[in-house]
């Protein structure tokens, strides 16, 4: 995960002073978990999770709230704030500041899109089979949940059908038993003149 990290640090920044990394996939992928184990290994960097732009009115219609309230003042690098949704109360809360550090972290289904791959210095893709992936979530979820995980996988479905993410990923990353394994993705070398794992080498895990 060190070796990342000091890869990120290396990159140009690619929202005002800010570089964005997107980490992307399947609902249910781990995109949370290794958010949180990056921006870690990032010396605390902040994580942006889409779950806190996202509505149950709009579970992908946001891109324009993304962008006035958090993109745009990135990129003058000035403090954006945004107002985190709560799935619970089914509204809006307080706004939250997100000051423009070296690095921020943009996790979540979409993190990839169309609109936000313009400001992103890093696009990952967490690379598990959807099925796998709805599957792990709703176990995650329980029954609670399950009437909203009917109709999001119908959601998710016509979001990557219509703006696909994975085949614009820099780096495709894959949970093994312990750690991760991080691959080069369709999109290249991100901004290096060699991969992270090595054709015929060993493959990086952390």
């Amino acid at each position: 995960m060190h070796a990342l990290a000091s890869r990120i640090r290396r990159l140009a920044p690619s929202c005002g002073p800010v570089r964005l990394v997107g980490v992307d996939g399947h609902a249910g992928s781990g995109k949370s978990t290794f958010a949180g184990r990056l921006a870690e290994a990032l010396d605390g960097a902040p994580v942006l999770r889409l779950d806190d732009i996202a509505s149950h009115g709009e579970l992908f219609g946001w891109t324009g709230r993304l962008m006035s309230q958090v993109i745009e003042p990135l990129g003058r690098g000035e403090t954006a704030h945004y107002s985190p949704y709560d799935w619970r109360a089914r509204g809006f809360g307080a706004p939250r500041p997100l000051p423009p550090a070296p690095v921020i972290v943009v996790e979540g289904v979409g993190a990839g899109r169309r609109a936000l791959r313009p400001h992103l210095a890093l696009l990952l893709w967490m690379d598990l089979p959807r099925e796998e992936a709805w599957s792990r979530g709703r176990a995650r979820d329980g029954e609670e949940q399950r009437e909203f995980w009917d109709g999001w996988v119908g959601a998710e479905r016509e979001h990557f059908a219509g703006d696909p993410s994975r085949p614009f990923a820099d780096l495709l990353v894959r949970q093994c038993d312990e750690g991760y394994e991080v691959l080069c993705g369709p999109a290249g070398t991100a901004g290096s003149d060699r991969p992270l794992t090595q054709g015929d080498g060993p493959s990086a895990v952390w």
